[in-house]
């Protein structure tokens, strides 16, 4: 089972500060996480053209990556200056390693988190935006957002919560990543925890049916779905800004209300002053 970006960062010699990497100059290398609804070419496209984005004059060529291991891994070794990732990701990176420093993109953008099924499980997506919903509105969302984000510390491991179990009922493949803790965490022995089992168990609890977790890449989500390898996606986005388009929702694919939203930030390793 691969271990993720908190246990390579843990190898990281953090006090190399990589200010650029490779010979163009004139272009800043971010890596993300591969959206899977749009070509890195596109992406830089839509942010610096579309959406007027030019960092301070700086112009950015973005790479995809299938899983953060391999996003750290060209990180460390120069092949990229920056990782685009959340907040909630970067500050859990901070909390665990202080050697780490993070900067806001300018301006700011925000994603939206949904879960992702394909357009025949149009009675499921049902379901699960009945459970977000109701979620949202007695308050339990907001809650296991601060239990597990907002108020999580340093000396603390994400908790692992097993999923509910109803005898007799059908049960539903979900597919989660482990590339995005604290949202989306896997432990090192390769078991969900935290953000989201929290709010898979409670979605589960809501609509009586049992949710088996299996680990898939990031980059190979809508393979998982189009193969029924899984039956949902936890996680998926949407952006806040309208105009990027659903750079994230390939055709034939559904999502659900968003659950979470998060700014993204770019990681560049460094040491702190």
């Amino acid at each position: 089972m691969k271990k993720f970006l908190l246990l390579i960062l843990f190898l990281i010699p953090f006090s190399l500060f990589l200010t650029g990497c490779g010979s163009d100059k004139d272009k800043i290398k971010v890596g993300t996480i591969k959206y899977l609804n749009v070509t890195e070419t596109a992406l830089a496209e839509i942010y610096e053209q579309k959406l007027n984005m030019n960092y301070g004059g700086e112009s950015h060529e973005y790479i995809f990556f299938d899983n953060m291991n391999a996003m750290a891994a060209a990180l460390n070794s120069g092949q990229i200056d920056e990782i685009s990732t959340y907040e909630s990701v970067a500050e859990y990176i901070e909390l665990r390693n202080g050697n780490i420093d993070w900067t806001m993109t300018e301006p700011e953008l925000t994603n939206m988190f949904c879960c992702a099924m394909l357009k025949d499980d149009s009675d499921l997506k049902k379901e699960f935006d009945d459970a977000i919903s109701n979620m949202t509105a007695d308050g339990t969302l907001a809650q296991l957002v601060k239990t597990y984000i907002n108020d999580f510390t340093h000396d603390q491991t994400p908790k692992i919560i097993h999923m509910p179990k109803f005898d007799g009922a059908e049960t539903i493949k979900i597919g989660v990543t482990g590339d995005l803790p604290l949202l989306d965490y896997i432990s090192p022995d390769g078991v969900p925890a935290g953000f989201n089992t929290a709010v898979l168990a409670e979605i589960s609890n809501r609509i009586k049916k049992n949710f088996m977790l299996v680990q898939v890449d990031s980059g190979a989500r809508v393979t998982a779905l189009s193969s029924e390898k899984v039956d949902v996606i936890f996680w998926a986005v949407v952006s806040e800004d309208k105009r990027i388009g659903d750079i994230d929702r390939p055709e034939g694919v559904i999502f659900t209300k968003p659950y979470f939203s998060d700014e993204i930030v770019h990681v560049r390793l460094g040491t702190r002053n």
